[in-house]
């Protein structure tokens, strides 16, 4: 029986889960495991100066693929829904529903219940939902239930409020620099003047890293039910 995970990132756009993730999917990555990531949205409404929108939208959705395909993984985009009109609905998640059950994966990695972006939010409620449909037998759908075991939220620093570190994964140098590779072909990434998405995710990696006695770490929350540390003796 193979020992190998399959770990489905799930952002509202093309970047999210690679910034806030992307560590410890490449890190996975060099282990073996299957990376996957979906978009709910390709991200277009943060184009550069200049650059028609439809354009970009075509380019957001490249570098989804390149991301994916340095890591030998594979992406997703619902590149028919426009950015920040993610809609709140059963259909999108019938159709994140679907793709779980698709790739099967043993962890999804999603946003934090809370952020500045709508469609954050609104990708953390559907998700949500969409992982306990993908999980129930009695629901029919086109291919068999799949339950991911493991639901963690990646830290983002829009969506801070209320964010508690809960879930320290660390990762070596390796999987930093492929990580820091694959982050490059995102041209939000190294060229957007509204925020330092590189500088503040690579120094952000690393203070997570030195607060875990680690090089390098991303933090994530759990759902809060499940906010349990079990142990038999201290």
């Amino acid at each position: 029986m193979s020992d190998k995970q399959t770990i489905l990132a799930i952002g509202g756009h093309v970047g999210d889960m690679e910034l806030t993730a992307g560590g410890v999917l490449a890190s996975h990555s060099l282990k073996g495991d299957r990376i996957v990531t979906l978009a709910l949205t390709p991200g277009e409404r943060g184009v550069p100066a200049g650059q028609d929108m439809a354009d970009y939208r075509l380019q957001k959705i490249r570098e989804a693929h390149a991301f994916a395909d340095l890591l030998g993984g594979e992406a997703i985009v619902f590149d028919d829904i426009p950015d920040g009109e993610l809609p709140d609905d059963a259909a999108i998640r019938w159709r994140v529903c679907d793709v779980i059950r698709k790739v099967r994966p043993s962890i999804i990695i999603t946003h934090f219940k809370n952020s500045m972006h709508k469609d954050h939010m609104t990708t953390h409620r559907i998700v949500n939902d969409a992982r306990f449909f993908a999980g129930l037998p009695s629901i029919e759908r086109e291919l068999p239930a799949a339950f991911a075991g493991k639901l963690y939220y990646a830290e983002n620093w829009e969506d801070a409020v209320d964010y508690r570190p809960y879930v320290y994964v660390d990762f070596d140098q390796a999987a930093y620099d492929l990580w820091i590779e694959a982050l490059s072909t995102h041209w939000f990434v190294t060229g957007s003047k509204s925020f330092p998405y590189m500088e503040y995710y690579k120094h952000l990696a690393r203070v997570r890293g030195i607060e875990a006695r680690k090089t390098y770490a991303e933090t994530f929350m759990v759902p809060e039910e499940t906010l349990r540390l079990r142990q038999s003796e201290l």
